[in-house]
Formats: C-alpha cells, structure tokens, sequence
C-alpha cells in the first residue's frame, strides 16, 4: 500500500507556486504564449468512476448533454496525475481570470482517460485530457469531440513492466503470456507495436484488461506476467517494487498529451477555450523550470513518495502546442492500426475532428 502524505504544502512550495499569477502577466507580455497559433483547450481525465461533481455535472446535461449551454460555464475533466491541469486547479488561475464574469468552474476527477472520455461523449463535461488512444476510441463510438492542443509527455514515460525476479528477458517472450493493462488508454498503442517490433501479433498473448490500481495488485501478486502501464504508476512500480522496463515507448510509441473539447464547447464558447491554454501554457512553463516542487505538489496530491515523483518529472515532457499535419498522421495511423486488429467497431477519420478555433 502506497503510504497517504499530509496534504498541506512546505513553504518553499508555497512561495514558488505564489509566482504563477505573475508569470501569466509576464508571459503574456512577453508574447510567450501561444501566439498565433489556433488553438483552444481541453482539459479532462479518465476513470471508471467520477467524482461526486462529475456525477452531478452528468445528471445536470441528460443523456443528450452535448448541446451547448444557455449560460457560459466550463466543466474540466481532470486526473490527479495530470500535472497541468492539478496544478492550474489547485491555483485557482482560472477561476481568478474569470471572476469578473462570475460564471461557474467546475472541476472533475476521474482515474483514467477512456472513462473521462464517456463523460465527455454525454456532455457531463466540457474539456479534458488524455493520452494519445483514448480519443481514437472516443471518435469511433461517436463521441462530438474535436482536439484542440497537445502536449509532448514524452515516450519514457510509459512502458511494459516485468517483476525484477521475472525470467523473461525481451518483449518476444510474452508469447503465451498474460498482460494487464487499461483498456484504451494511452500504453495500449504502445503494447501493440512493441509486440510488432517483435515480430509477434497482438494475438499471440493474453490481454487483462485492468484500470491502474486493479492492475498493480496482479502485477504484485503476480497474478499476469506483464505490465503495460504510464508514470506516475510507472515510477512506483520501478522504485517501490524494483520492477524491470521490457520496453519503454522510445522509437515506438510519442505517448503525446492532448487537450480535448466537446465541438459545441468549442465553437460556442472559443474564449474560453483559449484562456484554459494560455493558462495551461503558464502552469507548464512553471513545471518545466521547477521539477522539484511539482514533485512535492504531486506527493501531497498522489500520496506518492519524492524520489518517485522526481523520477517521473526527470522524463516528463511540457509544452502545450497546436496540431499539425504530422500528430493528425500519427493519430490516424493508430486509428488504422486499432481498426485492423478490431479493437475499434469502424474506421475513423481523425482530419475531421480537429478544431481550428
């Protein structure tokens, strides 16, 4: 069991979160934002079960959620593990931004992306975030979904795990094995050109599918032979279990971030979009040149030790950026991959749901 920390902040921490607010002002001055380019933002999470707020934000839409809002409001999906957006909750940046218009911000927590993706596809949020498969499975159930930016989390930040004591050596000895991982989520891309590589079919092992937590109690009673899972879980796995890296992402898999939106939210409410990634931008400039108090931060939050969390920040990627010709082909490539194995019900076209703001 991962021990629970205190969750009030040291004040070293305190006093450099104490600067975001201005940093906004400087980096908008300093025209480090994000320019011309177009974009708008999403923030969200996943998980198999919401918090409160996100159960409430589901019944307030209805099953036909999707249409706009008659009043201007903004419902993130978010996970603790998602750096940006808990911090830029914890700060309050954008409730600070918007206080003059007073309109509702509301923030809601799940584990894991594919979950937070359903409560997108009903309307019970607005934005989200997730790895790079969950919006492929989104698209294909018809979710009204549109990518607004991303992020480069970074291909070590995402592997398949085998018990340090574990006999097998490569990814091809998987065959016949079986592998937990979460359904959907961000490393299941990653599973299936790992195997690929090793000249196996996604076939030729056993697939548990299994959220992070369930997952870490079979991997630890070694009830599957593998592990494919992302950091921070990837982080303890290494430094509480001494569990051994089969093959990480790198040459293989971009494990890249993206900001989501419902189209509705988007069209109707551009604005706010692009606020949510200006102030995005400016928690993850923070991050970037202040490792080690986004490991103290995320300790308090996750319950996840230190040395954990600066093992995982030492590979964590930042930099919220736009779409590009060259994401869309990836992404599509992984729609195309994931249709031929029938992991998907249809093709997708992932051209069609990108939002030019």
């Amino acid at each position: 069991m991962v021990p629970r920390y205190n969750h009030s902040h040291s004040q070293s921490q305190t006093s450099a979160l104490r600067g975001l607010a201005s940093r906004r002002r400087f980096l908008r001055q300093g025209g480090m934002f994000l320019g011309g380019m177009a974009l708008a933002g999403a923030v969200g999470a996943c998980s198999s079960e919401s918090t409160p707020q996100a159960q409430t934000g589901a019944t307030q839409a209805g099953a036909g959620g999707a249409a706009p809002a008659a009043t201007k409001q903004l419902r993130v999906g978010y996970q603790k593990s998602s750096t940006v957006l808990n911090l830029l909750k914890n700060q309050k940046l954008l409730e600070k931004r918007f206080e003059a218009e007073a309109f509702p911000i509301t923030w809601n927590e799940f584990a894991a992306g594919p979950q937070m993706l359903e409560a997108l596809n009903v309307g019970s949020i607005d934005v989200a975030y997730t790895g790079e498969t969950p919006p492929i499975f989104a698209q294909a159930a018809d979710a009204p979904l549109v990518y607004v930016a991303w992020e480069d989390v970074g291909s070590l930040a995402e592997a398949i795990l085998v018990q340090k004591d574990s006999p097998i050596q490569s990814v091809a000895e998987l065959k016949g094995k079986k592998v937990a991982l979460n359904k959907g989520s961000n490393v299941h891309y990653l599973l299936v050109k790992a195997l690929e590589e090793a000249g196996l079919q996604y076939s030729d092992v056993e697939t548990a599918y299994l959220p992070p937590g369930d997952a870490r109690s079979a991997f630890e009673q070694n009830s599957v032979d593998a592990w494919v899972i992302w950091d921070p879980f990837q982080g303890a796995a290494e430094k509480q279990l001494g569990a051994r890296t089969l093959r990480d992402g790198k040459g293989i898999a971009r494990n890249r971030g993206f900001y989501l939106a419902t189209k509705s939210f988007a069209d109707s409410q551009p604005d706010v979009l692009k606020a949510v990634l200006e102030e995005a931008e400016t928690i993850s400039t923070f991050a970037k040149e202040n490792p080690a108090e986004v490991s103290k931060f995320l300790s308090n939050e996750l319950g996840i030790p230190t040395d954990v969390l600066d093992l995982v920040e030492s590979r964590r990627g930042y930099g919220i950026q736009s779409i590009t010709d060259e994401v869309v082909t990836y992404q599509q490539d992984i729609a195309d991959t994931f249709y031929d194995l029938q992991l998907i019900p249809k093709e997708i076209d992932v051209s069609t749901v990108i939002w030019n703001g």
